[in-house]
């Protein structure tokens, strides 16, 4: 099980690997943004889009909210735009974890699927999947970004603790 420390570690290791991504894509043309395509997401705008979106939909149902439309590249369809849109998401998940106790991860979470189909999860088993499902996309990018010549370099998350170390 997580801890709520472990939790807000998860979206802190997520903001810098996101960030990392849009750092590596700066600079593409909108044509770079698109060229490259993967079964599923199509392109790295699209792949960062599903990515912020889901981020997005899970918050809404942990906020009792049943969504029932994923974000696309017609709403982020720029790099700007989707990094803007990213830094409103990433504000109110830090503001939602901000309070949470060890306690809160075993409350049970009622969510339906935009199929409408009902779950009940535990929280803590919700961010756990929410954290893994960005390290998903966030590798398919990387693949996508290596491949026009902009890797990100490494992502995994200890690097990403050696950084924060090295700036405590």
């Amino acid at each position: 099980m997580l801890s709520a420390d472990y939790a807000r570690t998860l979206l802190d290791y997520t903001v810098w690997a996101n960030a990392r991504l849009l750092a590596a894509a700066e600079g593409l043309t909108p044509d770079e943004l698109v060229a490259i395509t993967i079964p599923a997401h199509d392109s790295i705008l699209a792949t960062l889009a599903h990515t912020l979106g889901a981020e997005r939909i899970w918050r809404e149902r942990l906020e009792g909210h049943a969504p029932s439309a994923m974000l696309g590249v017609a709403d982020v369809p720029t790099l700007e735009a989707l990094r803007s849109a990213w830094a409103a998401e990433q504000a109110s998940w830090r503001e939602r974890l901000a309070t949470l106790r060890d306690a809160d991860l075993m409350e049970p979470i009622v969510y339906k699927t935009m199929t409408g189909i009902s779950f009940t999860q535990p929280l803590w088993e919700l961010l756990s999947h929410l954290a893994n499902h960005g390290t998903q996309h966030r590798a398919e990018v990387a693949a996508m970004l290596t491949m026009l010549g902009r890797s990100p370099g490494d992502l995994d998350m200890v690097k990403f603790y050696r950084e924060r170390a090295a700036t405590s």
